[in-house]
């Protein structure tokens, strides 16, 4: 009774917290849950498996990297230049430069490619482009290695990232389709580009957002690593060192940016996440949740979908259903990792909490039910696969 009463308390505390800041909020569950089912000495136990794991650690620090890679290219014009010289139509292009962005995660993010879209596309109508810029920023993250929802998720169901891919690309090619079709059917025309194009320009931003998952690639291909994230953490490391250079930044720009990108915040995300799971999985409400026997498909796809709407997280939802999966059944599949994430993954681009959502009605003056309007049917359709695809891999 006393675990089922911290849970509930937990979960209702990290719901309504997380909200406004993940970190804080998985971290007052996490205790919250211990001061209801832990004594001291395991919960020391719990903090030291999280700060004592080299693994965590490299992993809080790739994802506070992360988002400094972004700040760079963006403060030194190099990704403007990146955008201005990609030749094509407007419609390609409103999918293409959001999910470009959506590569570098940075706070308010979504304010970086809405003047884009503006820019781009002054004569599509707003809440097009409010919709556009939601849907397309998010939908490539679905499959980017580097992505920290991504990299925190496979970590908890302890599976590679390169593993469970080729099971998200389903997914992530029904969002294109979706978005492309049911959002951008009505954009026509071509961008209006200045200047002559330059090759330079366009290629060389991109290699420094690419050289990231390439060595990150070919190092775990090619070396027996005491720790996968250590090539994760030398390919973003390889990246920021390419974009402070092609940027010709000093080290004051590059502390102004890691100020202003408040890279730190993402680390913290990674040490909250991983301390709640511990604490979680020493309190005994896994077992305590496996025993209500819950169908695979309603645990694994509508409470993870369900948790990913009302928390506004990915991380949040894989942090409670993985683990009661695995206390069930002992492993998790890469094909029931990828519906469970891509479950998660809706909730979380859906819910009206999300803070790109309220920045793009914001900068194109446009309303949550217009938006709403735009992506009822697509959101519905792949909720709709996603369940379908649940059945299919879990049965019922």
């Amino acid at each position: 009774m006393q675990t089922w009463i911290g849970f509930s308390l937990a979960i209702v505390a990290m719901l309504y917290l997380s909200r406004k800041n993940l970190a804080l909020g998985m971290a007052v569950g996490a205790a919250i849950l211990a001061l209801f089912t832990l004594r001291p000495a395991a919960v020391l136990a719990a903090l030291h498996a999280t700060f004592a794991d080299p693994s965590v650690l490299l992993l809080a620090l790739v994802v506070g990297l992360i988002p400094v890679i972004g700040g760079v290219l963006e403060r030194s014009g190099w990704m403007g230049r990146l955008v201005s010289n990609m030749r094509m139509g407007t419609r390609p292009f409103m999918a293409v430069a959001p999910a470009l962005l959506g590569l570098l995660p940075m706070p308010g993010g979504a304010l970086l490619s809405a003047p884009l879209l503006e820019r781009g596309a002054p004569r599509a109508a707003l809440d097009v482009k409010a919709a556009a810029n939601v849907w397309f920023r998010h939908t490539l993250l679905i499959v980017y290695p580097l992505g920290s929802a991504l990299i925190a998720s496979a970590k908890i169901a302890k599976l590679d990232v390169y593993r469970v891919i080729p099971f998200l690309v389903p997914g992530f090619l029904l969002m294109g389709l979706l978005g492309y079709v049911f959002l951008l059917h009505g954009v026509s025309g071509r961008l209006d580009s200045k200047g002559p194009f330059s090759f330079r320009d366009l290629v060389v931003p991109l290699a420094a957002i690419l050289l990231a998952p390439v060595l990150d690639i070919v190092l775990k291909i090619v070396f027996v690593l005491p720790y996968t994230e250590i090539g994760t953490a030398a390919g973003v490391g390889a990246s920021l060192a390419l974009a402070i250079g092609i940027g010709r930044l000093g080290p004051r720009d590059v502390l102004s940016v890691f100020l202003s990108t408040r890279a730190w915040k993402f680390s913290l995300i990674v040490f909250a996440v991983f301390v709640f799971l511990n604490v979680f999985l020493a309190s005994g409400a896994p077992e305590s949740l496996a025993g209500l026997a819950l169908p695979p498909v309603a645990l694994m796809v509508g409470l993870a979908l369900l948790l990913g709407f009302v928390t506004g997280r990915i991380e949040a939802s894989t942090a409670i259903v993985i683990p009661i999966y695995l206390m069930s059944h002992g492993t998790v599949s890469a094909a029931t990792f990828a519906v469970t994430y891509f479950a998660a993954f809706l909730g979380y681009l859906i819910t009206p909490t999300h803070p790109c959502i309220s920045v793009s009605l914001e900068y194109f003056q446009t309303s949550l039910w217009a938006f709403l309007r735009k992506t009822a049917l697509p959101a519905s359709i792949a909720v709709a696969a996603c369940v379908i695809g649940g059945f299919l891999v879990l049965g019922r």
